[in-house]
């Protein structure tokens, strides 16, 4: 016998259970679906004693469902009780395989074969029912799992948790009480976790009680029965590839709908994407009428919004007005530029103006939106400058922006990017310099965003990863060769380009291979060695926005040298064949690349085989030069050691120096003090807690007084460039006069030591806020403190050599 309901929802998840009270509470008749044995069974799955986030806190909670932060077992008891007092229709046990019918005349086959007639359905099932695996051999081993239900029954263990997600840093925190713990990220950053995760993460990496390993995968997953260990993992690194013997790997890779199940049920996707989500009304209504689809499967997975949709699609089915919870935030961010447009519509309007958003969630677009600026600027405004340090992304919502570049001879190039473009990938992707000065060419939107949520963006919607992956190779073509391209021409080029990653230390070509193609380095940087009289010698150091390889090309003859990556490096690979046939058409860019490869020559003959040894290249590139922006040598043949650059230094920052001049490593007369080398990507800022450390336009990367001295920064720098110390408040500042003629006199009785303040962070910052340029180099009496940058360092060395 057929049962009949006005609603049936399907899955007794946050969404579902929330649609089924709100349904009871309204007295509908209506029939709640669970295939499990309980309802919240993903809850259930948590691991014991998880504490369930309330996230996003700006959300207010609309459901009659029971829920605020706290432990997993107090939140199903809270909803038991919500079901039970609501009177709710809940059915366990019952799996759907199968929906058929229309709008009014639904028909829901289970696994029984029992049918439920309904006038509308609610979709909530989620995607735990396909969770993704690890993808490498192993991957089914009985100590490999894919859940963590109690962390406290693991004790004494050496544990891998992959994944970087809240699900991953939830278990490693759980896990680390009792284990030794590594946590293996993907990524370079913790951008998938919430900010109370973070914090927690942050604190644990900093006692040593997690060990991270980031830009990290898995190779492979061998049983092996050796010191007690079960497991060895082949873990990759942009630093190579380690092992790690192990008791267990607990894998938190998340989850993909269950897409072919959805679609027999006649609902459409937008895209072939796996993570793809339905395409869906801004009512939660599919495109099968009558059908509506909420919660994680509709890309909704925090609590908070699953509940919040329950409760709305049940209003929605009934025809009323819900204004979302954002809603007043958003209209208040849009409202200067799209005044007679609804949110809705101001969200379309964005996502059709914008194609890299067109992939876009509703969710994802509204968080993106609620993490963005969205300002006009005036007419020639300047939005960043050639060289700038900053590092937002910006989407072009209206109007036209002129960029101004150089060539390789210093002649400016301009071109407009109209509606629709973006900027700033650049900067955003390899960590350097402005490549470019961008200005408004007239009235104009733009919408900015910062570099955690533009990363956190691309790590999740696939969509956005491919057009940025594309439009940037595309500009990173364009700005190699000097803008000599047409549109049908760098097409081309772009078309037939690979991109290829290379980890620290590994080589790109050798010297004597055949020339397979141009590298354009877009990430990273490299070096130049060639071996002479059996010794390998370093000619140049190249860093991101330059290309290598055009010599062998040129005079068809095998590689004159060996290039190998001096950090973790990505180059766009055009092989010898598509530059051959581009350069007969194209006599700009042939004439600009043969113009580089005479230029290379004479360089050769002029060098005369007298390159720096490579055992000094190498020690430098060891000591951070190939990561660094700018580092302090000095040149021990010139320096006397008086010691004026490190009491400059400390007579300018409040008592304390920023250098230990005696400190660091030395060789061949090449001095490394102990001093910041504001590297390209800084370790220091990646475990910040209130946000302090942060670089300039100019490059500087410096500590704010925001500074709580939690000690992360220093412990996060791998060359020892940061102290924690108290500033003397007291502390006066002595004319440069006083300071070479040795007077040391002081009107303060008081020493740092003495001051009763708390330490915190210090490190250099080139004197930023001094016109005149760092104080170490400025008051050193005989030239040999210097500041370099690596795109600087090898014409450095060359002219220290002797002729």
């Amino acid at each position: 016998m057929t049962e009949n309901f006005k609603i049936a929802i399907i899955g007794a998840g946050p969404a579902g259970i929330s649609a089924a009270t709100h349904a009871a509470e309204l007295g509908l008749s209506h029939i709640l679906l669970e295939s499990s044995p309980y309802p919240a069974n993903t809850i259930r799955k948590y691991q014991r004693g998880k504490l369930v986030m309330a996230e996003p806190a700006i959300l207010p909670l609309r459901s009659a469902v029971t829920f605020a932060a706290g432990a997993r077992e107090h939140v199903l008891a809270a909803w038991e009780k919500n079901l039970q007092q609501h009177h709710v229709n809940l059915r366990v046990g019952a799996q759907v395989v199968q929906i058929s019918g229309v709008k009014g005349q639904f028909e829901i086959k289970l696994s029984t074969g029992q049918v439920i007639s309904a006038e509308f359905v609610v979709l909530a099932i989620g995607l735990q029912g396909n969770i993704h695996k690890l993808g490498v051999p192993g991957q089914d081993l009985p100590t490999v799992q894919y859940q963590l239900d109690d962390p406290l029954a693991f004790e004494g263990e050496t544990i891998v948790v992959v994944g970087g997600g809240d699900a991953g840093v939830e278990n490693a925190l759980a896990l680390a009480q009792q284990n030794r713990v590594f946590l293996l990220n993907r990524g370079e950053e913790f951008t998938r976790c919430n900010e109370g995760n973070l914090q927690l993460l942050q604190t644990a990496i900093r006692e040593g009680r997690i060990e991270p390993r980031v830009n990290a995968s898995v190779k492979q997953v061998e049983a092996i029965n050796e010191r007690g260990f079960s497991l060895s993992l082949v873990v990759k690194t942009t630093e190579g590839k380690e092992n790690i013997l192990c008791h267990r790997v607990v894998a938190r890779l998340g989850a993909s709908p269950p897409r072919k199940l959805v679609e027999s049920f006649g609902v459409e996707f937008p895209h072939a994407d796996i993570m793809s989500v339905p395409k869906l009304s801004s009512q939660y209504e599919s495109n099968v009428p009558g059908l509506y689809i909420v919660g994680a499967l509709a890309g909704y997975p925090l609590i908070k919004q699953a509940l919040n949709h329950g409760f709305e699609v049940i209003e929605y089915i009934l025809g009323h007005e819900v204004e979302l919870a954002d809603e007043s935030l958003l209209k208040a961010k849009l409202a200067p530029f799209l005044p007679s447009y609804s949110v809705d519509k101001g969200l379309a309007s964005i996502q059709r103006r914008v194609p890299l958003l067109s992939g876009l969630t509703t969710l994802q677009l509204r968080e993106f939106l609620l993490e963005s600026e969205v300002f006009a600027p005036t007419p020639d405004e300047v939005i960043f400058n050639l060289h700038d340090y900053s590092n937002s992304f910006f989407s072009i919502l209206y109007g036209e922006f002129a960029v101004y570049t150089e060539d390789n001879d210093g002649k400016e190039i301009s071109f407009l990017l109209k509606e629709g473009n973006f900027f700033g990938e650049m900067g955003l992707l390899s960590g350097r310099r402005r490549t470019a000065t961008v200005k408004s060419a007239g009235h104009g939107v733009l919408i900015e965003t910062p570099r955690r949520s533009m990363l956190k963006l691309i790590n999740s919607v696939d969509s956005v990863r491919r057009t940025l992956d594309e439009i940037s190779l595309r500009r990173v073509v364009q700005a190699c060769l000097a803008g000599s391209l047409k549109e049908d021409e760098l097409d081309y080029l772009v078309h037939n380009a690979t991109v290829r990653r290379y980890d620290a230390g590994q080589v790109l070509f050798n010297q004597g291979d055949k020339a397979d193609g141009l590298y354009l380095i877009r990430r990273g940087s490299v070096m130049i060695v060639r071996m002479n009289e059996g010794k390998e010698e370093v000619l140049a150091y190249l860093p991101a926005g330059n290309y290598v390889g055009e010599k062998a090309l040129i005079s068809d003859t095998p590689r004159s040298a060996t290039v190998r990556a001096a950090v973790a490096t990505e180059v766009i690979l055009l092989e010898t064949s598509v530059v051959t046939e581009m350069l007969a058409r194209n006599n700009t860019m042939r004439d600009i690349v043969v113009t580089r490869y005479r230029e290379h020559i004479l360089a050769d003959q002029k060098i005369n085989f007298k390159a720096q040894p490579d055992d000094l290249f190498k020690f430098l590139m060891q000591q951070g030069v190939g990561e660094a922006t700018d580092i302090l040598l000095i040149d021990y043949s010139l320096c006397i050691r008086c010691n004026h650059c490190e009491i400059a230094c400390a007579d300018t920052h409040g008592g304390t120096s920023r250098l230990n001049r005696a400190a660091g490593p030395t060789h061949s007369n090449i001095h490394i003090p102990t001093s910041c080398r504001h590297c390209e990507h800084p370790h220091c800022m990646k475990d910040c807690p209130p946000n302090a450390i942060h670089r300039s336009v100019n490059g500087e990367v410096f500590i704010t007084d925001s500074c709580i001295g939690c000690g992360n920064c220093e412990k996060n720098c791998p060359y020892d460039v940061i102290q924690m110390a108290t500033i003397d408040p007291n502390h006066e500042q002595r004319s440069l006069m006083q300071v070479l003629f040795g007077s040391f006199a002081r009107k303060s009785q008081k020493t740092v030591s003495d001051v009763d303040a708390p330490k915190k962070a210090v490190k250099c910052d080139m004197c930023k806020d001094i016109a005149s340029g760092p104080v170490c180099v400025r008051l050193c009496p005989t030239g040999a403190a210097l500041r370099v940058g690596p795109e600087s360092l090898s014409m450095t060395m060359r002219s220290n050599q002797p002729s």
